[in-house]
């Protein structure tokens, strides 16, 4: 596929999509059903354990005493973590998660920095071959940064299964990028696809229709392999961003709906994110924040 007949995203009339479901119900229903979601163990969170000013961006390392910590607050309501590095400390979650009684979806990031690619590489092997992982995803969204060449980065996933061949991996990249990078499939066990309604501006009412959507756009291409949504979430404040709105009550339908289309297909999806990080307005402005369903000082918001 050309650079010139590329997608972007998708083609698809959002306005006759099928309307939220939980649009009717008020904001204290919403509590309670993300309470009872909660309770009943979702299959997965993004994890990441920074606290305060630290800053990934800028080699903050974390220890494991946060790790433990933050850790405790969210092991009784999620079956997975999924992580993004295994530098910087935070090698040390996989094995922390698995004394938790946690399944690991272990991410090793990989960007322009060849030097810090080879770190992560080495390290997402020693831990899978430890026995900490359950899952590896190698880089995220690095064909959407054009941090380097696919034929680099495919280098990287085949390096990972001859290394270990018995622990199942993949890549995170937004839905679209499977469509457009098809080569991509042939180096995937499982197909991790970042799904993002509010980063297409779509409207609350049609959101998670349009996810669903996504999600078989994905599932079209995938070789039959396992699509694992590998995030998706919604910000409960900032600015209005096209039609999406972010708002406290905009999150919970989004929460409440997402995990009920997922219990009755029986969908593996990776909320997007368990705790607010205040660094991410360096990258994504005010939205970066929010989108925790526990906030930046440990506390449920729900």
């Amino acid at each position: 596929m050309s650079s010139q007949t590329k997608i972007k995203y998708l083609n698809v009339d959002r306005k006759q999509l099928e309307s939220s479901t939980s649009k009717k119900h008020g904001i204290d229903q919403l509590k309670s059903q993300i309470r009872n979601l909660l309770d009943q163990q979702i299959h997965g969170i993004s994890f990441s354990p920074y606290i305060g000013e630290q800053n990934p961006a800028q080699f903050d390392w974390i220890t494991p005493e946060q790790i433990e910590s933050r850790l405790s607050i969210i092991k009784p309501y999620v079956k997975w973590i999924r992580t993004f590095s295994c530098t910087l400390g935070n090698e040390a979650i996989a094995p922390i998660a698995k004394r938790h009684g946690l399944k690991t979806l272990v991410g090793a990031w990989i960007g322009d920095d060849l030097e810090m690619n080879e770190a992560e590489l080495d390290n997402v092997i020693r831990i899978a071959k430890e026995g900490h992982a359950d899952m590896v995803a190698i880089g995220n969204e690095v064909m959407l940064r054009e941090d380097i060449p696919l034929e680099l980065l495919m280098s990287y996933l085949k390096r990972f299964k001859e290394a270990v061949p018995h622990v199942p991996v993949g890549y995170v990249d937004a839905y679209y990028t499977f469509v457009n990078e098809p080569k991509l499939l042939d180096v995937c066990d499982v197909i991790f696809a970042n799904c993002y309604p509010f980063w297409e501006k779509c409207d609350l009412e049609h959101a998670v229709s349009y996810m669903k959507e996504m999600y078989a756009f994905v599932k079209k291409v995938s070789q039959d392999k396992e699509v694992i949504i590998s995030e998706t979430g919604w910000p409960t404040k900032g600015e209005a961003f096209g039609d999406a709105l972010p708002s406290y009550e905009h999150a919970a339908r989004y929460f409440v709906d997402t995990y009920t289309w997922a219990k009755e297909q029986n969908i593996s999806i990776f909320y997007f994110s368990s705790f607010d990080e205040s660094w991410k307005t360096d990258e994504e402005g005010e939205y970066g924040a929010y989108w925790g369903l526990w906030d930046h000082h440990g506390a449920y918001k729900f």
